[in-house]
């Protein structure tokens, strides 16, 4: 068999010149450098070297194998080195789940200085997940993930990352405008734009409208923050979303919210991860770098 130690002495014979200065760079014996290569030669029925002068002068054998340690060893001296990235945790692949519509504008901005600092770290964003990142945490399809709902489970911890409040925006000119709290009735005659989650996962219903007894007039889904903007700006109706949206540079002018509530409604967003696995360095690195990233630039 072919074995590294025989390559790596034939590179370095040919880099230095001689058998000797090799064994020393080596730090083995000139006559173990020796030894090692006949019984190559004698395993394999070819000669590597032959003399010429008072050197030695690689075969057609030996300039092959010179040729295959070029391109071997140093593929085998990189995945050496990513094998210690990885037992370091600054080299791997970490895959986040999204379960929160509004926060791809802010995790755009915790991307950028992440991919900075951890340059060796594969980064998979995953919103096929969305609003099923549970099982896909405990089904190992995920690492991380990004949900302002989380689920009390042993096997899960979260970390929270910002707090936020649920606030009802509406445009101006609405009948609402001027009050400081939304009452749940005041929407008996509204048409409320959400994102499309089940109702029975929007604070909106759970914790607002449905223990007052009221439901909005209509109930329409959107999919991205920027549409549902657009529409409540346009007199379409009305929307429960983070307060922070409303503090975006690109926020359609003229939209003011009200509290939901004189309680509100508080909110985090929480970053999830299996307690029961041994958390590499990159991802508590990512999650060092959201908590702090604020979510209004």
């Amino acid at each position: 068999m072919i074995d590294r130690q025989h390559l790596t002495i034939l590179r370095e014979v040919d880099r230095l010149g001689s058998v000797t200065a090799a064994a020393d760079k080596l730090n083995i014996s000139q006559s173990a450098v020796s030894h090692m290569m006949r019984k190559f030669e004698a395993r394999h029925g070819v000669a590597v070297w032959e003399k010429a002068g008072r050197g030695l002068r690689l075969t057609q054998a030996g300039t092959y194998l010179l040729d295959l340690a070029g391109r071997v060893l140093p593929q085998l001296e990189h995945a050496e080195r990513v094998l210690e990235d990885f037992a370091s945790g600054t080299r791997g692949s970490l895959r986040i789940g999204m379960e929160c519509h509004p926060c791809q504008q802010w995790l755009n901005r915790v991307i950028g200085p992440y991919l900075r600092d951890w340059p060796d770290v594969d980064l998979d964003i995953r919103s096929a997940f969305r609003f099923g990142g549970i099982a896909a945490l405990l089904g190992h399809e995920i690492d991380l993930l990004i949900t302002p709902d989380p689920v009390a489970l042993k096997r899960i911890r979260y970390q929270p990352v910002f707090g936020y409040e649920m606030v009802l925006a509406v445009p101006s000119g609405h009948k609402l405008n001027g009050k400081r709290v939304a009452a749940p009735q005041d929407l008996s005659d509204q048409t409320l734009i959400t994102y499309p989650v089940p109702a029975e996962r929007l604070d909106i219903f759970t914790r607002f409208l449905v223990p007052a007894g009221c439901l909005p007039r209509r109930h329409r889904v959107v999919e991205t923050t920027d549409v549902m903007l657009q529409m409540v700006a346009a007199g379409r109706g009305v929307s429960a979303i983070p307060d922070w949206l409303l503090q975006e540079d690109n926020v359609p002018p003229g939209l003011t919210s009200l509290r939901l509530g004189e309680a509100g409604i508080p909110k985090h967003i929480h970053l999830g991860f299996r307690e029961d696995d041994a958390a590499p360095d990159f991802l508590r690195g990512f999650i060092e770098t959201a908590a702090q990233t604020s979510p209004v630039e």
